[in-house]
């Protein structure tokens, strides 16, 4: 099989989960698509290095994601202009769970991504955002706990 048959099957079977990965880590679907993208991109240059190629794209969005937002341009500016119309991101099925994961602050967000979504070791997950072990046990409590807090009444009666 050639290399860009590889790579184009590599993509069509996993898409759909790196994109909910990806939307999970910025809470935008347009932002989550243009880090698939950018990661993806860099997949395709290092294949014939990669040996677990999602392992690849999930680290290559993580890194991205922080990257771009340290960027001065992706600091909240306020306005007075209300968006055109409301998109919903969630995928169906997700219930409150990914409104709730949406609400949570972006780093608290980002290590229950990795920590509980992917079932990342704390160390691998201090690892790939650059944070230390104990910061990634902080966040993760707190994460938890908001998570905890933010379930409705019918939920807890199930």
């Amino acid at each position: 099989m050639s290399r860009d048959a590889e790579f184009t099957d590599f993509v069509t079977a996993r898409r759909s989960h790196l994109l909910r990965i990806a939307l999970a880590l910025t809470g935008d679907r347009h932002r989550a698509e243009d880090l698939l993208q950018t990661a993806l991109v860099k997949l395709y240059v290092a294949w014939s290095r990669a040996r677990n190629p999602e392992a690849y794209v999930r680290t290559t969005m993580v890194r991205a994601n922080v990257d771009e937002s340290r960027r001065p341009w992706r600091r909240e500016t306020s306005t007075d202009a209300l968006p055109e119309a409301a998109t919903s991101d969630p995928e169906p099925g997700d219930g409150g769970l990914f409104a709730a994961l949406q609400a949570l602050p972006p780093m608290q967000r980002k290590v229950i991504v990795l920590r509980h979504w992917l079932d990342l070791s704390v160390a691998r997950t201090a690892e790939e955002l650059g944070i230390s072990e104990g910061a990634v046990k902080t966040h993760s409590h707190r994460a938890v706990a908001a998570l905890r807090g933010s379930r409705s009444l019918s939920d807890v009666s199930d």
